[in-house]
């Protein structure tokens, strides 16, 4: 049974496509291609080079978050740096490249100077990932060719567009990780290194600017559900899973196993619809109809 993923961004909340991978390769799916934005753009990008869902789970979940917003001299204009993932692509994507992957797959950003959605299919893997991953005002833009590339979800949340481009002929299932656009706004404090003592940490938080950065945040998250809800009514994806993961920030520190747990429960509970949308009669009538089973 084969299918094409469409993972969208969230970020901390991304872990969950972890355990959506997992739950339905041991249903005995196969992913043949993945689309990304965002966390899902990391996900799909780590997995389409190759790793098991095992892999990346253990890869993510080494990685230092107390450290994972620091600066360092390549960081522009941006609030965060992201020396913490440089580190984790340097030691594993590295020199890959599109052309190196097991399965077709890309990632979306967008171009800040044009205002256009760009498909990144080609190309190092590691420069896709600091591209689709870049939350403007947040981390620093990415300068590849003639673009200047910020995260994918400000015009694609959820890249169902891109899984159909890359498998036309195959069902799409899609991993949302925006709240509905009636549910309350959590509020957000700036990440901080932990190295920093307690009492600095507090001070930095009751500060305007930190204010300012849970307002803007928060339009940022509004923003992100309102495209994706929008979007994924124009393009819906044969199967939506929506993880559980409302209560967990873009920039929180988590547990990536935990998080990886929802993501199991929410494609466990789809398991009967996705049984019925890969089925011969339904993909009949989608060949013949043009209709979404």
């Amino acid at each position: 049974m084969k299918i094409a993923l469409a993972l969208g961004g969230g970020g901390a909340r991304g872990n969950a496509h972890l355990g959506v991978i997992r739950r339905l390769e041991k249903e005995g799916y196969t992913i043949r291609a993945a689309a990304g934005t965002s966390f899902g753009g990391l996900v799909a990008l780590f997995y389409a080079a190759g790793y098991s869902v095992n892999e990346i789970e253990e890869l993510f979940s080494s990685v230092d978050q107390g450290h994972l917003y620091a600066r360092d001299p390549r960081d522009g204009p941006a609030l965060l740096g992201l020396s913490g993932v440089r580190k984790l692509l340097d030691s594993t994507l590295a020199e890959k490249t599109f052309q190196e992957v097991k399965i077709p797959c890309a990632v979306t950003a967008a171009d800040i100077k044009s205002g256009t959605e760009v498909t990144l299919s080609k190309g190092l893997l590691r420069d896709a990932a600091l591209a689709t991953i870049a939350l403007p005002g947040i981390f620093t833009p990415v300068h590849l060719n003639q673009w200047e590339l910020v995260d994918g979800g400000v015009l694609n949340p959820v890249p169902v567009s891109v899984a159909r481009m890359l498998a036309p002929d195959m069902p799409v299932v899609a991993v949302s990780l925006n709240d509905p656009l009636d549910a309350p706004l959590r509020t957000y404090a700036i990440p901080v290194p932990a190295i920093l003592p307690k009492p600095i940490i507090e001070r930095i938080h009751s500060l305007h600017f930190a204010q300012a950065f849970d307002i803007f945040m928060r339009a940022v998250d509004l923003n992100s559900r309102a495209v994706a809800h929008y979007r994924l009514a124009v393009d819906p994806p044969d199967i939506l899973i929506r993880p559980k993961v409302q209560e967990i920030g873009l920039l929180d520190k988590v547990s990536v196993r935990d998080v990886a747990k929802l993501g199991e429960e929410a494609a466990e509970e789809i398991l009967p619809q996705l049984k019925q949308a890969v089925s011969w009669v339904s993909r009949m009538k989608k060949t013949l109809f043009g209709g979404r089973a």
